[in-house]
């Protein structure tokens, strides 16, 4: 008898750490629109036409920015880096950085990059030109790609900023999923 209890037991804690983890996968799959549809509802999206927005600035050549790139990779067999760890700007200042990604796998892959930056508040000074983050990067077996990120970051970064640091995320695409667009 208390074998067959202790057996229910853990049959009721598979069930559930085997429904946790299927709850665990789905949602790591389901950041990638979801993030789409949080940067469109709060105006996070910020691909300005290039042409506009270097007319429209002018440059700070009074003051320095040090830029640090980082770069992950979650759930996928990729390497992933900057070619640069870091860079020092003129706030205004047209800038282009290359970003290596391999895929160490037998099979095609599909992913997405997610920014990230540091302060939280550096997305309403960056303005992005060019990046490989607008579309779904798919690699072949053992590909190696280099890709660029063109940007500037705005003299109204407040002055007391002299670091800020952009990092990026590849996620894997499943089949089916819809790439996210910065606009």
């Amino acid at each position: 008898m208390a074998n067959d209890k202790k057996t229910l037991s853990n049959l009721t804690m598979m069930k559930k750490l085997l429904i946790f983890s299927v709850v665990m996968f789905v949602f790591g799959y389901a950041m990638v629109p979801f993030y789409e549809k949080f940067c469109e509802v709060t105006g996070i999206n910020n691909l300005l036409q290039p042409d506009k927005l270097v007319k429209d600035l002018e440059v700070d050549t009074e003051r320095w920015v040090n830029i640090e790139f980082d770069a992950n990779t979650r759930g996928l067999p990729w390497d992933f880096k900057p070619m640069q760890r870091s860079v020092r700007i003129h706030p205004g200042e047209p800038v282009e950085v290359m970003y290596e990604i391999t895929n160490n796998s037998e099979r095609a892959i599909s992913g997405q990059a997610i920014p990230s930056y540091s302060p939280r508040f550096l997305d309403q000074h960056l303005r992005k030109f060019e990046c490989f983050c607008f579309t779904k990067q798919e690699l072949k077996p053992n590909e190696v790609r280099q890709m660029p990120v063109q940007f500037v970051i705005e003299p109204s970064l407040p002055k007391e900023i002299h670091t800020v640091t952009i990092s990026y995320t590849f996620f894997e695409l499943l089949a089916g999923s819809t790439a996210i667009s910065e606009k």
